[in-house]
Formats: C-alpha cells, sequence, structure tokens
C-alpha cells in the first residue's frame, strides 16, 4: 500500500495498529486509565488549596504556585510532546510519562514545604502533559477512521468527566483525611496504568518506521524551537493564572512575562515554518480543517474550565453552599456525559462532525444563557440543571472535534496534530479562567458604582428600605438604635449580594458570546468520509 493510500484512507492502516491483537476498544479504556488521573489533578487540587496553605504554614495566595507551577510545566510539555513521542516512541514515551507523574504524586504527598511541592508539581506537569497526547495518537493507530468516535467517546470521558468530579473528590478527600491524599490517590492508578499499558498496548510497526527513518538522518533538535515554545508557552500561562491576583498590568511582573510570551510565541512562527523537523508544526494550523478544529477546542476548553471553577465558586461565596455540596452541583452534568459519549460516539460514523459541532455549540450557548438568570433564590436543582445543558453539548463538541482534527493528517503527523490540539484544550481553560475572573472583577466594580447611586441617605426608596427594615428588627427584639444600624448593615450586604450576581451574569454572557462563535467556525470545516474502508 502506498503512502498516498494511507493517507486517503485517513491515515490508518492494520499494520499501524496499536492494539495488536487485542480488542481496541479495551486498549481505548487502558491507555484512558492515566489521561483520566491526569485531568483530574488539574481541578482536584484547586480545592485543596486552603488546606495545603494552611499544613505548610503559607499564605493562600503562595499556595496558588501549587497549580500554576503544574500548569506552566504541563503546557510546555504538552505542545513538545507530538515530537518527543515520535523521537522515543508513542509507547515508550507514553509509559515514561506514566511513570514521571506516578513518582512525582507520591513525592508531592510527602512534600514537606512549600518549596517542594511546588518542585515536585514541576516535575508532575512534565510527566502529566505528554499523557493525552500519547493516548490519542495510539487510539488514532487502533483504529479505523470510521470507529475512532467510538474510540474518542471513551476518550472524552477521561478529559470531560475528570474536571466535573475533581472539585467533589477533593473536596472530600480532604475533608475527611488530609491534601496529601490529593495526590497519594494517583500512585496506585499510576501503577495499575503502567502494568496494563506495558502488557496490552504494542507500539505500531508503521510508527516504529516513521521513528527509525527519523532517526537515520541523524537526530536534529530544534533547540530554539523549544526554548521559544517553553518561554512563550510558560510565560503566557503564567499571565493568565497569575494576572488578576496581581493586576494585571499594574504589575512589572505580569508585563515581564506578557512581553516575554508575545516576542516567543510571534518569533515562534517563522522560525517553525522554515524548519524541516519542526518540533511543532504550525503549518497544519494551516490546513483549514485542523485550524478550524484548533479554534473550536480553544473555545470548548474556555466553557468547560471557566464555569467547573465558577460555578462552584459562585455557590459558595454567594450561597454558602459547602465545597462538597458546590462539587455535588456538578455531578448531574457528568452522569449526563457519561450517557451521551458512546452515543455521540456512534453518531459520528453517520453525522457529519460539522453538523454535530454546531449543535453542541448550540447548546452550550443556550446553557450559558440559562444562567443569566441568576437570582438570590436559585436552587439546587437550577445550578445543577444548567450544569446538565453544558454536559449535553460537550460530548457534541468534544468528540467530533477530536475526530475531525485527524481527517487529512499524515500518518507522521498524527503525534503532531494530537499535541496541538491539547495545546489548545489547555491554553483555551486558560484564557476561559481568565477572561471570567478579570470581566467578574470589573464587572463588580462597574455594577457597584451604578447600585450605590441609590444608596444614598436622599434617595427616597433608600429611606423607605431603611425604615422598613429598622421596624423588621425591631419586631425581631431589637432596641431602635441597634435596628436601625442592622437594617444599614442589611442594605450593604443585599446590594454587595446584587452587583456579585450581575457581573457573573456578565460572564455568563460572554461565554455564551464565545459559543456562539464557534457554529460559523465549525461551518468551515469539510466534509469527511464516514465510511472510509479499512485498508488491508
Amino acid at each position: 500500500m502506498t503512502d498516498a493510500t494511507q493517507e486517503g484512507a485517513g491515515g490508518w492502516s492494520p499494520e499501524r495498529s496499536a492494539a495488536g491483537g487485542h480488542n481496541p476498544y479495551l486498549i481505548a479504556f487502558v491507555v484512558s486509565i492515566a489521561t483520566f488521573m491526569e485531568v483530574l489533578d488539574t481541578t482536584i487540587a484547586n480545592v485543596a488549596l486552603r488546606h495545603i496553605a494552611g499544613g505548610l504554614a503559607v499564605g493562600l495566595d503562595e499556595s496558588t504556585y501549587v497549580i500554576t507551577s503544574y500548569l506552566v510545566a504541563n503546557a510546555i510539555v504538552l505542545s513538545i510532546s507530538g515530537w518527543l513521542s515520535t523521537v522515543i516512541g508513542r509507547k515508550r514515551f507514553y509509559m515514561m510519562c506514566v511513570a514521571t507523574f506516578t513518582v512525582a504524586s507520591l513525592l508531592c504527598g510527602f512534600a514537606w514545604n512549600l518549596e517542594a511541592l511546588v518542585l515536585f508539581r514541576i516535575l508532575q506537569g512534565l510527566g502529566g502533559g505528554g499523557m493525552a497526547t500519547s493516548e490519542q495518537a495510539i487510539l488514532a493507530d487502533s483504529f479505523p477512521p470510521h470507529k475512532r468516535g467510538q474510540a474518542f467517546a471513551i476518550y472524552g470521558v477521561a478529559v470531560v468527566v475528570a474536571p466535573v468530579i475533581g472539585p467533589t473528590l477533593g473536596g472530600w478527600i480532604t475533608d475527611t483525611y488530609s491534601w496529601h491524599w490529593v495526590f497519594l490517590i494517583n500512585v496506585p492508578m499510576g501503577l495499575l496504568s503502567l502494568f496494563l499499558v506495558g502488557t496490552l498496548v504494542k507500539e505500531p510497526s508503521g510508527a516504529e518506521e516513521e521513528r527509525q527513518k527519523l532517526l537515520s538522518k541523524g537526530l536534529r533538535v530544534d533547540y530554539v524551537g523549544f526554548a521559544l515554545v517553553a518561554i512563550g508557552l510558560g510565560s503566557l500561562e503564567y499571565v493568565l493564572d497569575e494576572g488578576q491576583r496581581n493586576d494585571w498590568f499594574g504589575s512589572n511582573m505580569i508585563i515581564v512575562f506578557a512581553v516575554l510570551a508575545a516576542v516567543s510565541l510571534l518569533a515562534l512562527i517563522p522560525w517553525e515554518l522554515t524548519r524541516e523537523d519542526p518540533i511543532v508544526d504550525l503549518r497544519l494550523l494551516g490546513r483549514r480543517q485542523f485550524g478550524a478544529c484548533f479554534l473550536v477546542m480553544l473555545g470548548t476548553g474556555a466553557v468547560l474550565i471557566s464555569t467547573t471553577q465558577l460555578l462552584p465558586q459562585l455557590l459558595q461565596t454567594e450561597l454558602n453552599y459547602t465545597a462538597m455540596l458546590a462539587g455535588l452541583a456538578l455531578s448531574p452534568g457528568g452522569v449526563a456525559t457519561l450517557v451521551l459519549m458512546p452515543v455521540v460516539g456512534r453518531l459520528i460514523s453517520t453525522v457529519q462532525p460539522k453538523y454535530l459541532i454546531m449543535f453542541g455549540a448550540a447548546v452550550v450557548a443556550f446553557s450559558m444563557w440559562h444562567l443569566t438568570g441568576l437570582s438570590g433564590d436559585i436552587t439546587y436543582g437550577y445550578a445543577a440543571l444548567s450544569r446538565i445543558f453544558l454536559a449535553i453539548g460537550l460530548p457534541f463538541l468534544f468528540l467530533p472535534v477530536t475526530t475531525a482534527s485527524y481527517d487529512g493528517v499524515p500518518p507522521d503527523k498524527t503525534n503532531q496534530a494530537s499535541a496541538l490540539i491539547n495545546v489548545a484544550r489547555n491554553i483555551g481553560g486558560s484564557m476561559g479562567v481568565a477572561l471570567a475572573q478579570t470581566i467578574l472583577a470589573q464587572r463588580q466594580q462597574f455594577h457597584q458604582s451604578r447600585l450605590i447611586e441609590h444608596a444614598a441617605p436622599s434617595d427616597l426608596g433608600y429611606q423607605q428600605t431603611i425604615d422598613a427594615m429598622t421596624r423588621y428588627f425591631q419586631a425581631q427584639g431589637s432596641n431602635a438604635s441597634d435596628a436601625a444600624s442592622q437594617a444599614v448593615a442589611w442594605v450593604g450586604r443585599t446590594l454587595q449580594q446584587q452587583v456579585d450576581f450581575l457581573a457573573y451574569i456578565d460572564v455568563f454572557w460572554t461565554l455564551a458570546i464565545v459559543a456562539v462563535l464557534m457554529i460559523p467556525t465549525a461551518a468551515v470545516l469539510r466534509p469527511i468520509d464516514l465510511h472510509a474502508p479499512a485498508r488491508h
């Protein structure tokens, strides 16, 4: 079979299968274990920050470096993992990543101070960064094109459901045991993954041939490209994660990292486009199919990760939910995603991905619009229902995007394509969180300045409210002086709550616009061959 024939068949042939003689669905499950663990770890530590800060005797602001250090290391490795996977070998690289992540998790669990924990989290991020990319490439090699949707459904469960259960599981672990177990639970899962992958997964012969062909030319490492990627993405992650806490460009540190990110990423474009063996193949972004998928995945990551952080934050700060109960409000959405993943996996073999993506984006936009109906008396059911709406839309986005992104990609570019799509999800998530928190802070200031205009003693409505609440507190047993003070305090609390709700509503409107913009982006995708036969 010629290379042209391979590419025409979606870049797949039986000799390239990573399943060997095993059922490919078993392989899909096996390689999803470690990725589930890694994605879970990006959110599970968030709810443990207060416990970590207390346990290590540091401030809460300092403890956020536990999150930032992981994300920066993760982003750097993720971007170059496609190249590393090709050079080292897919299976070997995957097992190295799992082993590194597992050992680092053990070290994190026994960290004795913040500096040690941050160092071990960097190591954990370096290990975790390559797992998702390797898994997607293994899945693409294990299944023919017309069955990849079902394979990615299993992978999708790991990537979409893990952030949903992360806050709940993290809250329960830290409340019941200690923050150390947030990291230690990864150890048995990592050992199980290593054993199963080592036993069942096979290095595809086609991929091994590509590796030998690459090495036979002499290994040329793109050191400049690697440095630009590391500095650019690392600095960008730092700016996105720390910007709101440090007043964005009011901080000299943020300005320095923003300039580093801009200069490095701009210089990366001409440098990588002129390399024969680029460490990141940016030419893929120039393809209509892959470029559109990259943009949709950016938006999907932004909505998924920002709402996963924002909704529990809203429920805890404004409605006094416990961390665990706030996490449980997301759980029904996780169930909906679990149910729909295999359904959408089958639909991909009969319906063009572009139509599924457009439907999914419309549902996500509706879920964000639903959340603009926030008020002080929303119920647990309202919060859970909004998450269910979002969870219905996500499989229609994630699976078709992942499947369509490989369409027309040559076999030797599978690793690079997988790396870039995962970079889009991670960077999109960070951008979404930064956007949401910035809009929230700015709109809180705006709404407070507007509402405070009506809280002046000269305002008739304000006077009537103070009089009514003073009488109410007097009826509860307070004297006239105390009742007047309580009335003023009540008006202040109510005004602040309204300010917060209006700001959250503005954030959800913004995320709804992001979701709507994904619809025309998906419309440019070209039709793919849904019934590409397996070539022998």
